[in-house]
């Protein structure tokens, strides 16, 4: 129960800093999340609603990144593992850090009920406290956008997931 109310709380905090950043001076501002020991950033603009796992049902016949399906308010959705399509990690978290995990749906205005599962939120970042690493390079996927690295050195990549969801590999989820 203690669990549900923290998710709650920490769900409400981050809408309200959503909204506040939506009215505030325009600037880059990400959903930062953990996936396999790696940071990423979400453009706060394609991150949907964050959700605890709660029961996903699998797929047989998917790739091993595609976890299942889960009813996220009434609406099937799609789960795929980030950390298993971006060849992190051979399976999804289990045991304690599973509690960890959660799954980020992508925006509704991207037209596909889609769930990334992550492993741990991190926050919101702002590219105002943020250094860029390195200029667009070709050898990255189309997703793959800038890497950043924060006020304590740790790098982020930033992926963007309106151009995830339109890549061929991660619509390909039959096994």
């Amino acid at each position: 129960m203690a669990k549900k109310e923290a998710l709650r709380e920490l769900q409400s905090r981050l809408a309200e800093r959503m909204q506040a950043v939506r009215t505030e001076k325009p600037g880059v501002s990400w959903l930062a999340v953990d996936c396999a020991g790696q940071g990423v950033l979400f453009p706060l603009k394609q991150a949907g609603e964050i959700f605890d796992i709660g029961t996903v049902m699998p797929v047989p016949h998917t790739q091993p990144w595609m976890v299942g399906v889960a009813n996220l308010r009434g609406g099937l959705f799609a789960v795929i593992d980030l950390a298993g399509f971006l060849g992190l990690r051979v399976r999804p978290p289990e045991g304690p850090a599973r509690e960890q995990a959660h799954l980020v749906a992508l925006n509704a205005s991207l037209g596909m009920n889609c769930a990334v599962l992550v492993d741990r939120l991190e926050g919101l970042r702002h590219a105002a406290d943020m250094r860029r690493e390195d200029s667009e390079s070709s050898d990255r996927p189309a997703f793959a956008a800038a890497r950043w690295a924060d006020a304590g050195g740790k790098v982020w990549q930033e992926i963007g997931l309106a151009e995830l969801a339109g890549q061929q590999q991660f619509l390909g989820i039959a096994g």
